[in-house]
């Protein structure tokens, strides 16, 4: 709750991947507040007030997740809501005349978004070949907006770093580009909820 306070005022998109993380971790302790407590927030060094704020924090994120059914796998409808603002804030700066160097960071990224796409359909027409049980999770997948697939990639890489996995020349030349140009739709939507953009509409 704390870290995810800090990053929701400084990068939204930090806020977005630490909350992903957050639902995975809730999921690795089999959703129970119990082992969370014990086995996650107790071992930080929190006072024993801020463990306890943790812990309700930690409560509500669990319930959402039960009601939501989001217990195996998916995103809490405040993260889904999330990232919609964040795809209808590209739909707007892309639309403006007035962010000329977003629209050109886009289309820098844009190859790399085809690219893994491209990826992720012929996943799911090799496991329609095969009839594999994993076909309608990989076709979800398909149906993501551009700026959810960006996403995909930067919580994807940081899984594979925190299993200290090795990363290909290609992936690091996409996440490079990627970071940059969700780093950008980040700081517009910081910048949005407190000052206001104009997109030079009448």
């Amino acid at each position: 709750m704390f870290v995810a306070k800090e990053l929701r005022k400084k990068s939204i998109a930090e806020y977005l991947l630490y909350m992903w993380q957050i639902e995975d971790t809730i999921r690795a302790y089999g959703c129970s507040l119990t082992r969370i407590r014990k086995e996650y927030i107790d071992q930080f060094q929190y006072t024993n007030e801020q463990k306890e704020e943790e812990e309700d924090w930690f409560g509500d994120l669990v319930r959402m997740m039960n009601q939501e059914g989001c217990r195996e796998g998916g995103h809490l409808q405040i993260n889904k809501v999330l990232m919609q603002d964040l795809t209808e804030l590209h739909a707007q700066l892309l639309q403006s005349s007035k962010f000329p160097f977003y629209s050109a960071e886009y289309y820098r990224v844009l190859p790399f978004i085809v690219e893994l796409r491209g990826k992720t359909k012929r996943t799911a027409d090799k496991m329609a070949r095969t009839n594999d049980e994993r076909l309608k999770t990989v076709a979800a997948q398909l149906g993501k907006s551009e700026i959810e697939t960006c996403f995909d990639l930067l919580y994807g890489v940081m899984m594979l770093r925190l299993q200290k996995k090795e990363i290909t020349p290609e992936t690091t030349r996409a996440l490079n580009e990627i970071t940059t140009f969700i780093g950008m739709l980040s700081d517009y939507y910081i910048k949005d909820k407190t000052e206001g953009l104009d997109f030079g509409e009448e």
